[in-house]
């Protein structure tokens, strides 16, 4: 059986799973995995070093011929010209993110350009859609990354936003799996967004002890960190995050140290490994294709399961 949704045929891909905006993490040699696997590849950018995204933009098309996205992180990516940046690269699905849909999405679709917008609330996917986005990522607190410190789970947060909107929806934190992006369509979704399942794949870039510190952990393996300073994170339990969890002094950005000596020195104390929930049922390190071609066959059986057994 094969995926046709308002997703698919928007994004031009076989398999409605988009892979995470990661810094650093979502560059060439992860995006275009997912991309070949028949998924849809983002290039991050707020690790704010346009110059290496200039490059890495150019290897994609050298890796895949199929599409993928840019991130725009506005919180994190200073330069005013990042939308003409991403616009001059023949960037055709961009996601904005950590900021307001007002700055980037007149700009970008008047250039031809897709564009959806990351909300964590209902008032922010309503405010996106005032200014023309195409279409959602709505991201429940489950996810790892940086979050609304006011959180709301996906079961909730994703039916609400369905319930009040009608464009296409990437549902993100908490989805892992075929029946877990099974789930996400029963309430309202029409792709589903991955990170932390990304991260731990063979292609992702990061050091093993990241990916092992994945594999490892429990369903309880993560922590939500900042809600006093916003924006709120969620990573992985280690010591040095365990010690913020209840720190409502301290801003954990302050701890963030150098990230590169965590995400590819392995150094899992360095930095805060950022991490989404579902870190407690990833089981292995695995290839891509793998994944994705999983999840494809999951979700299917999953539908006939639930109509052999209900309907």
């Amino acid at each position: 059986m094969q995926f046709d949704n308002r997703i698919t045929r928007l994004l031009g891909v076989e398999i409605p799973v988009v892979q995470a905006p990661m810094g650093w993490i979502a560059r060439s040699q992860l995006a275009s995995a997912v991309s070949n696997a028949g998924g849809l590849g983002i290039i991050e950018t707020s690790s704010g070093e346009l110059d290496v995204i200039r490059e890495e933009i150019k290897k994609m098309r050298t890796l895949t011929d199929k599409p993928f996205g840019v991130n725009i992180a506005q919180a994190f990516v200073r330069d005013p010209n990042i939308a003409q940046f991403v616009i001059d690269e023949g960037v055709k699905f961009v996601t904005t993110s950590a900021g307001s849909p007002e700055r980037y999405t007149e700009t970008l679709k008047s250039a031809g350009l897709t564009v959806f917008h990351v909300v964590p609330t209902l008032k922010a996917a309503l405010k996106a859609l005032e200014f023309g986005v195409d279409g959602l990522i709505v991201e429940g607190s489950e996810g790892g990354g940086f979050k609304n410190p006011k959180d709301v789970a996906s079961m909730v947060l994703l039916p609400l936003i369905r319930s009040k909107t009608d464009v296409p929806i990437i549902a993100a934190g908490g989805f892992v799996d075929g029946s877990s992006m099974a789930a996400a369509f029963a309430l309202g979704a029409e792709a589903v967004q991955l990170g932390t399942r990304m991260v731990s794949a063979a292609e992702s870039p990061v050091h093993a002890n990241w990916k092992n510190a994945i594999v490892d952990a429990q369903e309880t393996g993560t922590v939500f960190l900042n809600r006093h300073a916003s924006p709120a994170l969620r990573a992985l339990r280690t010591e040095k995050t365990s010690k913020l969890e209840f720190d409502t002094v301290t801003n954990a950005f302050s701890e963030f140290g150098t990230a590169t000596d965590l995400y590819f020195g392995g150094d899992m104390e360095s930095s805060i490994a950022l991490s989404g929930q579902v870190a407690g049922r990833i089981e292995s390190v695995r290839p891509v294709a793998e994944i994705l071609e999983e999840i494809k066959r999951e979700f299917f059986d999953s539908l006939a399961s639930l109509s052999k057994t209900y309907l």
